[in-house]
């Protein structure tokens, strides 16, 4: 026998006990102290909700059926994903039970706390979809450097995605690890609406066109003057009304913009004393070079001090809630492992690394090497 503490803040809310009652928890930590081994317990901890599963569900005891995640609002209500390794076994049925006797025997442990079960999938947006239920989604938008999903619901089902208090869409936000963003149709139309007209305008500032070949050129997908200027230009010539000759044109004023552009950058780089040898880095532009400039990075050696997440920020997630930070490349088209390539390349030639050849050159060499002892070696004579 041995004592264990469960703190209020590990209960379950409005939940009491008194002396004598018998108590279902999970041991989530044992310290050592003073006055001997501390057990703490918890009802609150998604493992102990994961525990109860398992117990009642034996497809989990006997390893068939996984829980992949669990997030829940202790109390109120909590989503659980689960799979399974037999394809005769539905893992969502196995788990409800007999006309709901297994999840309904969790539900009482837990105080009436409503379970969602959803199934499992490694398709982000097929299990934000499910996760959200009962709301009805029309549209996903993923963004997986920065582990975002924007989703576009119905306007009548926004209350219902959103859910009260905003859990329906925090709990699965919880149970994916990525940030959920709700929009209505009416909402994104506007957005892309504005979008459009944002387009419309740069192009016809940066090209010197008419409003109604900005907008053509809009409408039909390109979204900068990078684009415009490397897509082929048959891609330009096939929109209606355009030729040939156009879309020349078109791709040379592109590509004078941008020049414009770049030697205006490339003045600010020289002003901030970035050193012209950061341009050994393959994939560095001159407006990345203006980021570490302002970051004051001057040189290779400077960037090779740097890691992956100080140019492309990172993510920090605590109790279901997630922060972003920002890396110097915040606003510039660079992923996580084009930075990382980059960074590599610096330290190549800062001297802090150095290239390993790889097997089929080891053994190239090796066998060159070979070929030169034999050929070095005296013929033995007769």
């Amino acid at each position: 026998r041995g004592e264990a503490i469960i703190r209020r803040d590990e209960l379950i809310p409005r939940e009491q006990f008194r002396y004598g009652d018998r108590v279902r928890a999970l041991i989530f930590d044992v310290r050592r102290e003073q006055r001997g081994p501390q057990i703490f317990l918890s009802r609150t901890h998604p493992q102990f909700m994961a525990k109860l599963f398992m117990q009642e569900v034996p497809e989990i005891y006997d390893g068939i059926i996984s829980i992949r995640s669990i997030a829940r609002d202790p109390g109120s209500r909590a989503k659980i994903a689960v799979s399974s390794s037999d394809s005769s076994i539905d893992p969502v049925g196995a788990c409800v039970g007999m006309r709901g006797s297994r999840v309904q025997a969790v539900v009482g442990e837990l105080q009436g706390e409503k379970i969602d079960i959803i199934p499992w999938t490694e398709n982000i947006a097929d299990l934000v979809v499910s996760a959200l239920q009962p709301a009805e989604v029309a549209k996903v938008v993923l963004d997986e450097q920065a582990e975002r999903i924007e989703v576009v619901v119905p306007d009548e089902q926004l209350s219902l995605a959103i859910g009260r208090r905003g859990q329906n869409v925090r709990l699965a936000s919880q149970l994916i690890g990525w940030d959920i963003d709700i929009l209505t149709e009416l909402e994104e139309s506007e957005r892309r609406q504005k979008e459009f007209v944002e387009r419309s305008d740069l192009f016809m500032q940066a090209l010197n066109v008419d409003e109604m070949v900005a907008q053509l050129l809009a409408s039909e997908g390109f979204s900068s003057v990078e684009e415009l200027a490397f897509v082929e230009p048959a891609e330009i010539s096939m929109i209606e009304g355009f030729d040939a000759d156009t879309a020349v044109e078109i791709q040379t004023r592109a590509a004078e913009y941008l020049d414009a552009i770049e030697k205006a950058l490339d003045g600010e780089r020289i002003e901030l004393g970035v050193s012209d040898e950061l341009y050994q880095i393959e994939g560095l532009t001159a407006a990345m070079l203006v980021a570490v400039g302002k970051d004051d990075v001057k040189t290779i050696e400077d960037f090779a001090g740097y890691a992956a997440d100080d140019l492309v920020g990172w993510v920090e997630r605590k109790d279901g809630e997630s922060k972003h930070f920002e890396g110097t490349f915040a606003n510039l088209p660079v992923s996580r492992e084009e930075a990382e390539l980059m960074i590599m390349q610096a330290r190549l030639l800062a001297g802090w690394i150095s290239e390993e050849p790889r097997e089929g050159e080891e053994a190239a060499g090796e066998s060159e090497e070979d070929a030169d002892v034999k050929s070095a070696k005296p013929a033995e004579q007769t």
